[in-house]
């Protein structure tokens, strides 16, 4: 069995020390999103355990568990989120060095092949008639932080941005605030191609392949494959496992990721990022988040 840890929330930055009680209880419970009423006991014992997906903005608050986990015997890897959008996009990150810093560090600690870079979504914005998040915004901002994790990570990961129904109050007030989503389909922009062969020459340059993720785009032609987040290939190839090979059926049907098991809940994550999926609004996360115990199974409740 996969773990992921979490699509629904960051679980390493706001829940790292219910996550490690977990851990050493061999256990979680676990909602089902759509009937609250039913719950799932989800094994985290190592021998039920394949490996554990994390997926995070700051795996800080998990470092000092990283050692445990590991005379556990447990195996993990990050899907590790690194922008550096203007705060009317993204209000509540740490500076991007902060997050750099913490990058470098996680992949010095258990190795580059284990951090994936992911720099997505890709947010097309412009402030009062001006490109404040185009092409070249994407193209410098990328090329800075490839530079940063040279030979830190091995794999970059983007993806369009797909406006959620959750996310477009969210959107909205975005706008409200001077930023405004570039209209109609992106492709058909004629800096568009030139930005994605670019985004792959900067990635080879600093020794990256780079992939997609869940992305209904045609980028093929600019060199980038689809690719898989939960990837049974990638973990045969860093951890010489043979898992399941089934698609994720919970997933979109853009989604390649193969069977996974997540123990995260919606409406929990801090960040406040106006593009979530997995948040109606900040302050019913933070209300949630309030309510968190991390003595008790369930992630809230």
């Amino acid at each position: 069995m996969i773990i992921s840890a979490s699509r629904r929330t960051d679980i390493p930055a706001f829940y790292a020390e219910w996550f490690i009680r977990r851990i050493r209880a061999g256990y979680c419970t676990v909602p089902n999103p759509y009937n609250p009423g039913q719950l799932a006991r989800v094994s985290l014992k190592p021998e039920d355990v394949d490996v554990i997906v994390f997926w995070t903005r700051n795996p800080r608050p998990l470092f000092p568990y990283l050692a445990e986990l590991d005379e556990r015997g447990l195996r993990y890897y990050f899907q590790y989120t690194l922008l550096d959008y203007p705060a009317v996009i993204d209000p509540r990150m740490p500076p991007i060095e902060t997050r750099i810093k913490a990058f470098q560090e996680l992949a010095s600690r258990i190795g580059s092949q284990k951090v994936i870079w992911r720099y997505d979504p890709i947010v097309f914005t412009t402030e009062g008639g001006t490109a404040l998040t185009g092409a070249i915004f994407h193209q410098q901002t990328y090329a800075r932080i490839a530079l940063a994790l040279q030979g830190y990570t091995r794999r970059s990961v983007i993806s369009i941005l797909d406006i959620y129904p959750k996310a477009k109050k969210r959107l909205n007030e975005m706008a409200q605030q001077g930023a405004d989503l570039i209209p109609g389909n992106i492709q058909d922009q004629d800096w568009f191609g030139d930005l994605m062969r670019a985004l792959v020459n900067i990635a080879g340059e600093h020794g990256m392949e780079i992939t997609s993720c869940a992305e209904e785009l045609d980028l093929l032609p600019y060199g980038i494959h689809p690719g898989k987040c939960v990837d049974d290939v990638y973990i045969q190839e860093v951890f010489g496992l043979d898992v399941s090979h089934k698609k994720d059926s919970s997933q979109r049907a853009a989604c390649g990721c193969v069977a996974s098991k997540d123990i995260g809940m919606y409406n929990t994550c801090l960040f406040g990022c106006r593009y979530c999926y997995a948040t109606n609004s900040l302050a019913r996360a933070q209300a949630r988040h309030k309510r968190h115990d991390p003595e008790l199974p369930m992630l809230i409740g």
